[in-house]
């Protein structure tokens, strides 16, 4: 009888196991990925968003232009400033007189961040940023509601005005903006956020 009885329990664990498994995968494997720090990428040029925010104040979408106006690709992504952009302001604002607080620099590093920028002006070249907030390829997010509904960037995103480097503070999986839709009393069908 104990022969019998240790042959039941190694065929129910089987099955047990693999229930084990399938809860930790679909409940808190995707909990702890999210959770989760992501190191800010290596982007070709310092940029301090809190310069730019802070002390000279501008406005997210003064740069980042097709988050409120939908722009050419219908606002699915906030718009990486071009070269030509940058030398909007920067043609006339040619030297830094302060540093990078964001980057602890100094003047004359922030100069030599500038200058990457001019270079790549006059060689006619791109500059080739890290995106920071990535979603899979099947979910289809746009700015444009967002905004129109009075959300801040910050929410989102984080206090990006009062840093240097920019990542990812929220997990922007699927649980953390059907969580924000719900609060929000937003649409949570499938086909809202889905290809």
């Amino acid at each position: 009888m104990g022969l019998n009885l240790r042959r039941v329990l190694i065929v129910a664990s089987i099955p047990g196991s693999l229930f084990a498994i399938a809860i930790f995968i679909t409940l808190v494997a995707p909990r702890l990925l999210a959770n989760t720090w992501h190191p800010a990428p290596k982007e070709p040029i310092a940029f301090d968003h809190s310069v730019h925010v802070q002390q000279v104040g501008l406005d997210c979408t003064f740069c980042h232009r097709n988050t409120a106006t939908g722009g050419a690709i219908g606002g699915m992504t906030a718009g990486i400033p071009d070269v030509q952009q940058c030398m909007f302001c920067h043609s006339a604002v040619a030297t830094s007189s302060v540093g990078a607080p964001g980057f602890k620099m100094d003047s004359a590093q922030a100069q030599a961040e500038i200058d990457k920028v001019r270079h790549a002006w006059q060689q006619q070249r791109a500059i080739d940023w890290e995106r920071v907030h990535r979603l899979p390829d099947h979910v289809r997010f746009t700015h444009e509601p967002h905004i129109q509904a009075g959300f801040d960037c910050a929410t989102c995103h984080g206090d990006v005005g009062s840093v240097g480097q920019v990542v990812q503070v929220r997990s922007l999986n699927m649980g953390d903006c059907v969580g924000c839709h719900r609060a929000n009393a937003a649409l949570t069908e499938c086909a809202t956020c889905h290809k």
